[in-house]
């Protein structure tokens, strides 16, 4: 029992505000660094120089933004509902603060999704929205995107506001298999999925290459703009601690 106590207090100070903010200064400028290389060189490469597909012509490119946007959206949620159990079995602060960080980043990848499908609907499809399963779907998880980020700031006690959109989180990750299989289970317009990890690719590597590359970039960049918001929100929420007011000092 006392290794065990040992080891959660340990546990408890590696994923505490003040470990976690400092813990996290240099991945800032990683982050940073892979999202512009690999983001330029994916969009780059997708939108002016590989070959338009045999189909749809040069409309398929809007590719590049859409699957990233997507896939980063359905992460995005998927990592609110981890930080609910987190946040819920366990009480990590830290888990509440991501939470809160990530959400209306999510929702922007979301909006992006969205809006591009249409976009690319309308010469595909000769419309830009229809009640497509993945469509409906997709737009159900912006609702609990907002949701989320509602009752986060729906109460004055911030253990009250992460306990409601905690629980929100949890209710609605049912939501993410549906968009996934909805190709699948229901005769839908949407195509399935561009490429597998576990099957070989339907396109060319020169138009799969930079599209693999863009997704790399746009999860960087996802992940630095979590982590910045997690540590302007700790700065906010841990005001009152001595660490944080001996940081703030120093930086005046």
């Amino acid at each position: 029992m006392h290794i065990i106590a040992r080891w959660w207090d340990a546990f408890q100070r590696t994923v505490g505000p003040r470990h976690f903010y400092f813990m996290t200064q240099s991945w800032l400028t990683w982050f940073a660094v892979i999202a512009v290389v690999m983001t330029s060189i994916g969009l780059t490469w997708g939108l002016l120089f590989a070959p338009p597909d045999y189909q749809q012509g040069n409309s398929f490119r809007i590719i590049y933004i859409h699957v990233p946007s997507a896939s980063i959206a359905m992460s995005g949620y998927l990592m609110l509902a981890v930080c609910a159990i987190i946040s819920l079995v366990w009480r990590v602060k830290t888990a509440e603060m991501a939470a809160q960080a990530a959400a209306p980043v999510g929702a922007l990848f979301c909006l992006m999704a969205l809006v591009t499908g249409g976009i690319w609907g309308k010469p595909t499809w000769g419309t830009y929205w229809v009640w497509d399963a993945r469509l409906t779907s997709m737009l159900i998880l912006l609702f609990l995107y907002i949701g989320v980020i509602a009752l986060q700031h729906a109460f004055d006690e911030a253990a009250q506001a992460a306990k409601a959109s905690a629980i929100l989180a949890l209710v609605g990750v049912i939501n993410l298999p549906i968009i996934k299989y909805s190709v699948d289970w229901w005769n839908t317009l949407h195509q399935g999925a561009t490429f597998k990890l576990t099957e070989k690719p339907a396109m060319p590597v020169e138009m799969w290459m930079p599209l693999l590359i863009s997704i790399i970039g746009l999860y960087a960049f996802f992940s630095w703009a979590v982590i910045w918001r997690t540590r302007h929100i700790i700065l906010q929420r841990e005001r009152r601690s001595r660490w944080v007011k001996d940081l703030l000092g120093k930086s005046l």
